[in-house]
């Protein structure tokens, strides 16, 4: 027995004898001590390094305009805290936040005039876009229709950050769950923005990672993640 559970027991023993009145006692051992969740766990997940470069990157701007394409949800309610959001998704959904402006539309085809927004922002939905996963339309070039709309409805001088699978494999579509990009065919993207920033994110390392370490490994739908802010000139 360690010493963290003979002093769960001690404690136990005190708690059931003193406790308050207003309290029943039950039992439910948790172990918890050592290294923090936080790093442990979530960052061990792409997802908490998505969402680590995108804030660095919206602190550095301070948007005035923020443009959201399917991004996670969770991180979206926190960026609510600060600023005005218009969202984008192809299914609907309901708000009380006053401050976001919900659209139900199809990523490639914004309802959104040119140049609208100081920044746009999407998180790993790129590779989903037209391969009907959501109930949207069949579209085998729906992600470049979608990341041409990012950049059509961006001013200039705006901000676009983005992210997405990545391999150094042949880039293959695992339909209808996702695309796997290559790095070249992410910067065809990008060809008409200027680099700001772009890092890697490696499953197998668990951490950001070179370019040279993404992931070769082309079985069981295997990505890393490409994470990118790019400025419209």
């Amino acid at each position: 027995m360690s010493e963290f559970e003979k002093q769960y027991k001690r404690n136990l023993d005190i708690l059931i004898k003193e406790r308050n009145s207003l309290f029943k006692v039950g039992k439910d051992f948790q172990c918890d001590v050592g290294e923090h969740l936080w790093s442990s766990y979530l960052r061990d997940k792409w997802v908490d390094a998505e969402c680590e470069f995108t804030t660095k990157h919206i602190r550095a701007n301070t948007p005035k305009s923020i443009l959201d394409i399917g991004s996670y949800r969770h991180y979206i309610l926190g960026l609510l805290s600060f600023y005005d959001v218009t969202t984008v998704d192809i299914r609907p959904r309901k708000t009380i936040l006053s401050n976001e402006t919900m659209l139900v539309s199809s990523a490639t085809n914004l309802p959104i005039r040119d140049n609208m927004y100081d920044l746009v922002l999407s998180l790993c939905t790129l590779e989903h876009i037209g391969l009907g996963r959501y109930g949207d339309e069949f579209d085998v070039d729906g992600d470049k229709k979608c990341f041409n709309e990012m950049i059509r409805v961006l001013k200039p001088g705006g901000t676009l950050v983005f992210t997405t699978t990545i391999t150094r494999a042949d880039p293959i579509i695992w339909f209808n769950a996702h695309r796997t990009y290559n790095y070249n065919i992410i910067h065809q993207f990008c060809e008409s923005l200027t680099l700001v920033q772009e890092m890697f994110y490696s499953t197998t390392l668990k951490d950001y990672c070179l370019l040279e370490e993404v992931t070769t490994n082309s079985d069981n739908r295997w990505w890393d993640t490409y994470l990118g802010c790019w400025r419209k000139p």
